[in-house]
């Protein structure tokens, strides 16, 4: 089969047979206005999954401490208003068939535990927020 490609301005006359090709001939293709490309037209992006949070946005103020890494909730070892002591756990989650302490970075009083046993989490979510 003959085919005509053209590439930088330069017509080649091709021929292919049985999956080898050899160029016939080449020429400078024809002036002509190059043809109006099309924008490409982006599919819309999909709506995100309603996927199962943790618990609802934090209500308290304080500092925040997220997931480092998705996982189950295996066990919340405090309650909100209870104080507790740097390096206390306040969490265990599993991850990779692992258990995970999340501890408090400083003494402080926890004023939101927004997960609940059993609950999934992903990186970032919200865990506790202690003050």
């Amino acid at each position: 089969m003959k085919y005509i490609v053209t590439l930088n301005g330069k017509n080649y006359e091709v021929m292919v047979d049985r999956g080898e090709a050899s160029v016939l001939s080449v020429s400078d293709a024809p002036k002509t206005a190059p043809a109006p490309v099309a924008a490409p037209v982006q599919a819309p992006a999909p709506a995100p999954a309603a996927a199962p949070r943790a618990s609802a946005a934090p209500s308290a103020s304080g500092e925040k401490i997220f997931a480092p890494m998705p996982g189950v909730i295996v066990d919340v070892k405090v309650s909100a208003g209870q104080a507790v002591k740097k390096g206390q756990v306040l969490l265990v989650f599993e991850a990779m068939k692992m258990e995970n302490d999340i501890v408090s970075p400083r003494d402080a009083v926890v004023a939101q535990i927004a997960v609940d046993k059993g609950a999934s989490i992903n990186t970032g979510d919200l865990l506790a927020v202690i003050s």
